[in-house]
């Protein structure tokens, strides 16, 4: 019982250890985790009830109402009167009645408004996922700093493993007699920054990985490793499929639903009542109670005041909404060409990237044996070292920042 206890605990251990994150992986994890995400459902909600509500209207409409009035001149029995049969007039009136109203044709105005309903859902769905598609640059950030944290890191192996080297050429070199204490010392003073920057690079991925941890909703421990993405090819984006696109285009929808909406304000509703009456027979002749029933016919002229206007307002906002789209593709247009720049920039400097590591290396061999033969000083070669470390650094990160130029030159254009 004991063993299985300790192997499901080492499992357990392993897959912390060796957790691997892709960066589609964060992607969709981070938008599932992002509280906007709860929104879909909200707008679906709202959609539904006033969907609902809107079919209400056919509903019979049942009114109750009560009435309690006094007269100051009621009119008094006269013998004309007492022949008529009317008698005495009561100075006051108790009555309550009881109206249904059903809706038989509305012009059109239940069916517009559902459409009114589904268009808008839409269009707030589309701006949505507007906020979303936001999440997947700042995710790229996070994914591709901490590439580049892992890459200066391995590097910085390499640094220490050739100052390791050199120490140990140095502490020979002074055993013969050919390097003094000082010279040690220098190399010791290396490998002391170079322990200072192991030590920023791991509290920054520390860092970056605990904000990571945020975006996607999971605890990331330190060891944790993020997959490296496959360079995508470079070309002329065809298509651009932004979900900003989307969004322009449900709001031109809603317009156009709002334009065919007008038409209905225009026309007619047809609707049939009942009424039933009951009261306290003011005069004798009149029954307590009564019913009447009938055809309503209503037709508001208003809105042929405001049609013309109503038009141009919304063929103003079509308006607005196709120079914001103008204005956006022209702008992604300028970050593609930008953005292709830098790739194409990249790629050109690591094409001499190996060369500079390979002419840094042999200078850096050259060095160790002039050393050696005591022609050159320990801090000569010492620089020779750092030199090799940097052009290493160079290629590590041109390599990364090229990657992230790809992934953004992908999100700009989102294919």
């Amino acid at each position: 019982m004991k063993r299985k206890i300790f192997l499901f605990l080492l499992s357990l251990i392993s897959l912390e250890g060796f957790a691997q994150l892709t960066l589609e992986r964060c992607h969709e994890l981070a938008r599932g985790q992002y509280p906007l995400i709860k929104q879909y459902d909200l707008i679906n909600q709202s959609k539904q009830y006033t969907l609902a509500n809107a079919l209400l209207a056919y509903v019979p409409e049942v009114k109750f109402s009560f009435g309690a009035n006094g007269f100051t001149d009621p009119i008094s029995s006269s013998p004309k009167t007492d022949a008529m049969g009317m008698g005495d007039m009561k100075n006051y009136l108790l009555n309550g009645s009881i109206q249904i109203n059903q809706l038989i044709y509305d012009g059109g105005a239940i069916s517009a408004q559902r459409k009114l309903t589904k268009a808008q859902a839409e269009a707030d769905k589309k701006q949505l996922d507007v906020r979303l598609y936001e999440i997947n640059q700042r995710v790229d950030q996070l994914y591709f700093g901490i590439l580049m944290i892992d890459e200066q890191s391995k590097q910085l192996k390499l640094l220490q493993n050739d100052l390791a080297l050199s120490l140990n050429t140095v502490q020979s070199l002074m055993n013969g007699g050919l390097a003094n204490q000082s010279d040690v010392d220098a190399v010791k003073v290396e490998q002391l920054r170079a322990a200072q920057q192991e030590s920023s690079l791991r509290t920054s991925r520390k860092s970056y990985i605990q904000m990571l941890g945020l975006f996607i909703g999971k605890a990331l421990g330190e060891k944790t490793t993020l997959d490296r993405p496959t360079p995508l090819p470079l070309s002329k984006p065809q298509d651009v499929l932004r979900p900003e696109l989307s969004y322009f285009a449900a709001q031109q929808n809603l317009l156009d639903t709002q334009r065919k909406s007008l038409t209905a304000r225009l026309l007619p509703q047809l609707s049939a009542f009942a009424m039933g009456i009951y009261h306290n027979k003011v005069l004798d002749m009149m029954k307590p109670a009564m019913l009447a029933g009938g055809i309503t016919l209503s037709w508001k002229i208003s809105p042929f005041y405001t049609r013309k206007n109503d038009l141009r307002s919304i063929e103003t906002k079509k308006s607005m909404i196709n120079q914001e789209r103008e204005t956006f593709l022209f702008n992604i247009h300028l970050q593609n060409e930008k953005e292709q720049s830098v790739v194409e920039d990249l790629r050109e400097k690591l094409k001499k990237d190996d060369e500079i590591i390979r002419l840094r290396e042999n200078i850096h061999s050259v060095s160790v044996t002039k050393v050696q033969n005591g022609i050159q000083t320990i801090n000569e070669m010492l620089r020779d070292v750092n030199a090799v470390n940097e052009a290493r650094q160079q290629k590590s990160i041109h390599e990364i920042q090229l990657l992230e130029a790809m992934y953004q030159l992908k999100n700009i254009n989102n294919n």
